[in-house]
């Protein structure tokens, strides 16, 4: 800490306030009064009659009567206190009125009692008036000035005053914080990360791009679902860039004011031009950037539209804005303004998509850095577990595994708490308390061995992985499969997916006669894929190659389908056509392979939990590699390995104390010759 540099001292207003008002009751109640001695009125009408007053003054506005005492009669008035009102003695006391106290006074010089002088007087107290009337001015106005701060939400620090002030937090230039975040902290996303680093080395080397005549683009829009880490890029950006960063939320430029989401605006663009070159950073721009006008009829917020037209100013209109890049974040691009995403204002749009098992396995070297993992923990299995997680979610699984570790009592983290950290994310924690019928848990058992059986005799359905009854979350039971990561999809691939997930209804009906509500979810899976299947995709029979879907999202507020009802009747029986058949599918299945169906239910009834292995030993091996089997293998290699290292080091060792047994027989024998 540097020495010479002194402690600033804030002056809060509140502080003002209380010392002020301490200051004037202190005035008020520790003034130093006059030497008075009050006394009652009968006593005073004592002193009168015994001829101890000189003169009295009368204040009339107070109905205060003030009897100076003569110099003889002190030792009567005050006795031993006679020294201490020396200089000007006299008493006080209220008096009833002052007519009656004019006629008491008559009467008094009548009798010769009283032959002083009488003077009336009014006294005006100035600091009442002061306190009285002033003071409760001073305090509506510092209550006015504290609602207003309150309510504008301390805009700016400054209360209603800077409520115009852009709320941005600033990151200055030459920033050696400890805990900022670079490229380095950022696993997996190449793509995105390579696009956003030449942002930053347009920014510390411009010139080496605008010598051939180009300009540096003027905004980036990163674009992807949630946990991807669209903000962690831009935190890189700012550890990245030696260029002072602005990052705020789309939601801080909207107020209760009118005008102040534009004034926001022109705030936060007049400060970057005064540290330009810089980045500004707006997550969240959906809260200010959708689109205007979507829906006429149902009105829209003005206050939102007048925010976003002055964004689009700022960012192409007459001023100039050279050397500011603008960075924005968001998943939903679709319901953005089309003008906000023209060239020229966000010139390139950056897709921060979920990512793939190459960089699920660095985003785990990144979070497995500060947990201590058992050796039996591999990286690459758990990249290969967790299809679909985004960065988010496998920070989370890292979390959870080493609280699981934690509340088990382990030194490390091992491979099985991974595994139950990925089951509770995905369906939930376990609920083995929860109270389950004998019929009811045969029933969840026979449901799940549906599935699981349908999926293994079903080439495109996803390799199951483990079928457990007991209940997680809101469900009673669960299957956990392990799909395949591609990019496209056949229609033959989705109806073996949608047979397998009716497996489970198909089960109760086939072997029981009777369906429960136990199947809701897995409805509500097929027919959203069947209404994707005719509807979007194109592939029905009676609708081919025709999609309705709307990427730009105008008609997600709209009354009206872009079809007539004729086709929605189409449409309505074709999903109810593909949903019969694999239905009736599934039961055919089962009926087949009902013996099998049938061990792995009691199975599941016995144990509780079932794994790929238990469905090998009764329908044999799949005839079809899938990730599953793969996985399998790569784990009998690993342990394969394990063995074999272990075993060679035995035979090296054993290798080694054999030549050193050979070695000391030598050495006897040469001892005994």
């Amino acid at each position: 800490m540097d020495k010479n540099k002194k402690p600033k001292f804030n002056i809060n207003i509140e502080w003002l306030y209380a010392i002020i008002a301490v200051a004037l009751l202190s005035m008020y109640f520790f003034s130093p009064s006059e030497d008075a001695k009050e006394v009652s009125y009968s006593e005073f009408q004592q002193y009168v009659s015994k001829g101890y007053i000189e003169k009295i003054v009368v204040v009339s506005n107070k109905d205060i009567a003030r009897a100076y005492i003569k110099k003889e009669a002190m030792n009567e008035v005050y006795g031993d206190k006679a020294e201490k009102h020396a200089e000007e003695p006299f008493v006080e006391s209220h008096i009833p009125s002052t007519d009656k106290f004019d006629e008491y006074i008559d009467k008094s010089k009548e009798n010769k009692q009283f032959i002083g002088d009488v003077r009336y007087v009014e006294e005006k107290d100035y600091f009442s008036n002061l306190l009285w009337n002033i003071l409760p001015l001073v305090f509506f106005i510092a209550l006015w000035i504290f609602l207003m701060k309150r309510m504008s939400g301390g805009a700016g620090g400054g209360g209603i005053f800077n409520v115009g002030r852009s709320k941005a937090q600033i990151t200055e230039k030459g920033n050696k914080d400890k805990d900022k975040i670079t490229f380095k902290d950022v696993a997996g996303l190449a793509g995105a990360k390579q696009e956003v680093e030449e942002i930053v080395s347009f920014l510390k080397n411009p010139k080496r791009y605008t010598e051939l005549g180009g300009k540096i683009p003027k905004g980036a829009l990163l674009v992807g679902p949630p946990g991807t880490g669209k903000t962690l890029l831009a935190k890189a950006v700012a550890g990245e860039a030696d260029v002072p960063f602005f990052s705020m939320s789309g939601s801080d430029f909207v107020e209760m004011f009118v005008g102040v989401g534009a004034s926001r605006v022109r705030d936060l663009f007049r400060q970057a031009k005064e540290k330009s070159p810089c980045i500004i950073f707006i997550d969240e721009i959906d809260a200010v950037g959708r689109a205007r006008g979507r829906n006429p009829n149902m009105g829209g917020n003005d206050e939102r539209e007048n925010t976003l037209n002055q964004l689009l100013t700022e960012m192409d209109g007459f001023s100039t804005n050279s050397g500011i890049i603008i960075l924005a974040a968001t998943n939903r691009a679709d319901i953005l303004d089309k003008a906000l995403l023209r060239a020229g204002r966000f010139d390139r749009q950056i897709q921060v998509e979920l990512p793939d098992v190459h960089e699920r396995e660095e985003i785990f070297k990144v979070h497995l850095k500060k947990i201590k993992i058992d050796d039996s923990v591999s990286i690459d299995f758990l990249s290969k577990q967790t299809p679909g997680f985004s960065g988010a979610d496998i920070a989370n699984v890292c979390n959870e595994a080493a609280l699981i570790a934690a509340r088990k009592d382990k030194k490390t983290v091992q491979k099985d708490d991974f595994l139950d950290a990925v089951d509770r994310i995905i369906g939930g924690l376990e609920k083995k308390t929860k109270i389950i019928t004998e019929k009811e848990k045969k029933s969840i058992a026979y449901h799940e061995a549906g599935h699981a059986t349908i999926s293994w005799k079903l080439q495109y359905a996803n390799p199951l992985v483990k079928v457990t009854i007991v209940p997680r979350g809101k469900a009673l039971g669960a299957a956990w499969y392990l799909p395949e990561e591609r990019q496209l999809t056949t229609k033959e691939q989705m109806l073996d997916e949608m047979c397998s997930t009716l497996g489970g209804r198909a089960a109760e009906e086939v072997f029981f006669g009777e369906v429960s509500t136990g199947a809701l979810n897995d409805l509500e899976r097929v027919t959203k894929q069947a209404y994707a299947i005719v509807s979007y995709y194109g592939m029905s029979d009676k609708l081919t190659n025709i999609s309705y879907y709307d990427s730009t999202g105008n008609y997600d507020y709209g009354f009206s389908k872009p079809y007539s009802d004729r086709t929605a009747e189409t449409i309505d029986s074709e999903v109810q056509k593909i949903i019969d058949e694999q239905y009736e599918r599934a039961k055919k299945l089962l009926k087949e392979f009902a013996e099998g169906h049938n061990k792995l239910a009691d199975l599941l009834v016995e144990r509780e939990v079932i794994f790929a292995d238990d469905l090998e030993n009764i329908f044999g091996k799949r005839p079809w590699t899938s990730r599953a089997d793969e996985l399998k293998e790569e784990a009998k290699k690993e342990v394969n390995e394990t063995e074999k290292s272990e075993t060679s080091e035995n035979k090296t060792e054993q290798t080694i104390s054999e030549d050193n047994n050979t070695q000391e027989k030598e050495n006897d024998n040469e001892g005994k010759e």
